[in-house]
């Protein structure tokens, strides 16, 4: 299984709405490491460090929280940093 890492940053409804503790949670779940925080503008970012399924498998469950809106989502691969833990900064 190969490791990758993406940096996402999130666009809609996503502060206010338990975004980052449902991508903890997920993230933990999948086996994902990396970290997500609140922007100033109201998007969320993320990097998220895994298998590409165990990667999309976390932002696919975040994606379907209750009250979550995604318009849209910004991404790119970044290097692996080799993180042994998820955390929510900020």
């Amino acid at each position: 299984m190969e490791k990758i890492r993406k940096h996402i940053v999130f666009h809609g409804s996503v502060q206010g709405v338990g975004f980052r503790y449902r991508m903890y949670y997920a993230a933990q779940h999948n086996g994902v490491s990396g970290w997500v925080q609140n922007l100033y503008d109201g998007s969320v970012e993320a990097e998220l460090e895994g298998s590409e399924r165990s990667i999309d498998d976390t932002v696919m469950q975040t994606a379907g929280g209750r009250f979550v809106s995604i318009d849209s989502m910004e991404v790119r691969t970044v290097p692996v940093c080799n993180d042994h833990s998820f955390r929510i900064k900020g």
